[in-house]
């Protein structure tokens, strides 16, 4: 990944979720999570909408790895003793309603930023919750992400390298991504206060999170010099430009892997067996 897991963490200190006093707290988290995983039945769109054979197989073995983790979190309901809920509305938005419109807002935006978000949550909750056996959980889960995470980052510097003005859509669409959040973390400190322990972090950790998506955006070369660099103008015209861009691809038929297997490399190369 472009992101390592060193930079990933953030300094909770001594702050940590412990049971059974925090039991209904991490529920209320793990129905975010399981929401999210849900949704992972997306990547059969993409899988059919694939470039290549090589994509397609990694979204079917990805397809697979995201209703496991359906398992998992329903396995961490079973041990804090509660029961799935519904997922806050922003939830929602950065799952389903900011699905890409194409394959290059599905690798940059919803793989290589929206699960390396994911990725720094899950980081936070292995280094925070005082329960081994629900840390073991989210170990196995995380480390599936990491190739979620490295798959999309790999894509998009593929796609930027053959169409540089990607770079503009790319960091418009996730401009939005970036905007959603403090409504979320404000979610948070309401509902659920800022006297807890660990959610007292909530103001720096989102400060982190916002920082390390601006780190991989640099590093993927969607975005040059820093968010700070981007006046109101400029945000403003990168949003709309995004905007557009997405709602015109949905009008375009795409193009489908029927369409363009025969051209595809491992046919070309002779090749039988796509590569893991």
């Amino acid at each position: 990944m472009r992101v390592s897991r060193d930079e990933l963490r953030f300094d909770f200190g001594e702050a940590r979720f412990r049971l059974p006093r925090d039991r209904a707290l991490l529920g209320w988290v793990v129905d975010q999570f399981l929401y999210g995983e849900v949704t992972g039945i997306q990547v059969g769109h993409w899988l059919y909408a694939a470039p290549s054979l090589e994509a397609a197989t990694f979204f079917a073995r990805q397809a697979s790895e995201e209703l496991a983790h359906v398992r998992v979190f329903l396995r961490i309901h079973a041990l804090l003793g509660t029961s799935p809920g519904p997922p806050h509305p922003v939830i929602r938005f950065l799952s389903t309603g900011a699905m890409g419109s194409d394959y290059a807002e599905h690798v940059a935006t919803e793989m290589a930023v929206g699960e390396g978000l994911v990725l720094a949550v899950f980081q936070a909750l292995i280094d925070t919750v005082d329960a081994p056996e629900i840390v073991r959980l989210l170990e196995g889960a995380a480390r599936q992400e990491e190739r979620h995470v490295a798959f999309g980052e790999a894509e998009t510097v593929r796609l930027l390298t053959e169409r540089p003005a990607l770079a503009d859509d790319l960091l418009g669409a996730n401009l939005l991504t970036l905007l959603a959040l403090p409504r979320l973390a404000r979610f948070i400190q309401r509902r659920l206060g800022t006297e807890h322990e660990v959610l007292r972090h909530t103001a720096a950790f989102l400060g982190h999170v916002v920082q390390l998506t601006e780190l991989r955006l640099q590093r993927l070369g969607v975005l040059r010099g820093s968010l700070a660099d981007l006046g109101w103008g400029r945000r403003t015209w990168l949003l709309a430009r995004a905007y557009v861009r997405h709602q015109l691809n949905r009008l375009r038929r795409p193009r489908r892997l029927t369409d363009t297997y025969l051209s595809d490399p491992l046919l070309r190369q002779g090749r039988t067996e796509p590569a893991e």
